[in-house]
């Protein structure tokens, strides 16, 4: 039976042999995932698994993701202690909380309203307090705030919504599965006024749903 004095050997095994084993080496976000307690992140049922390294369900037929892909994303993305970070879809707040811990300022965007008022309660009382949560369509982004050094998208349009890539900052990276039967993880990069882009790996997200 797990007990509150085995988290923190849970999250220490989590980053060793999850994420060193299998190559992220950015110390802030090896740092920042052992602090992160993701058990009080996902639902009373599924608490025992919370450093498994699967996605879990979380609700409303969303999931959190994966350590290793949470891990993956942020060091993608190059999070630094002044970024003004972008999430879209905020789910339960975990990959929030990490985003909260690497930057300056996170501004998470749920589509679903009991998640965001959820996750906006969760992360409010775990101390969380340069996260802001947003209920609405993440394909928007968050124009009035813009523009942000980092975007993460945590589900998978079919095409990149072209408003994450006008509000990235010049160095910005925008870090997104992409593709609905195959999908796969790209980095978008904002370099001299155009954009570059990398493939990174094939992923499974749920789809990311809006209007556009």
């Amino acid at each position: 039976m797990t007990t509150p004095t085995d988290w923190p050997a849970r999250r220490e095994r989590m980053v060793r042999e999850q994420l060193e084993a299998r190559g992220i080496r950015d110390p802030r976000v090896l740092a920042a995932m052992g602090t992160v307690p993701r058990h009080a992140f996902v639902p009373d049922e599924v608490r025992d698994r919370a450093y498994d390294d699967t996605p879990l369900p979380i609700g409303h037929a969303q999931t959190i993701s994966q350590p290793y892909i949470v891990a993956l994303m942020c060091e993608l993305a190059a999070v630094a202690p002044a970024s003004r970070v972008l999430e879209v879809g905020t789910g339960c707040g975990y990959q929030a909380a990490v985003l909260g811990t690497l930057a300056h300022g996170v501004i998470s965007m749920e589509i679903v309203a009991p998640l965001a008022r959820e996750a906006a309660d969760r992360l409010a009382r775990l101390g969380y307090t340069n996260v802001q949560v947003r209920h609405g369509d993440g394909h928007r982004g968050a124009p009035d705030v813009a523009p942000f050094d980092a975007v993460l998208v945590a589900a998978a349009p079919e095409r990149v919504p072209a408003a994450l890539l006008e509000q990235l900052a010049v160095g910005g990276r925008l870090v997104v599965p992409v593709g609905s039967a195959e999908q796969e993880l790209r980095v978008y990069r904002r370099v001299d006024g155009a954009i570059a882009m990398e493939r990174v790996c094939g992923v499974a997200f749920v789809p990311m749903t809006g209007g556009g």
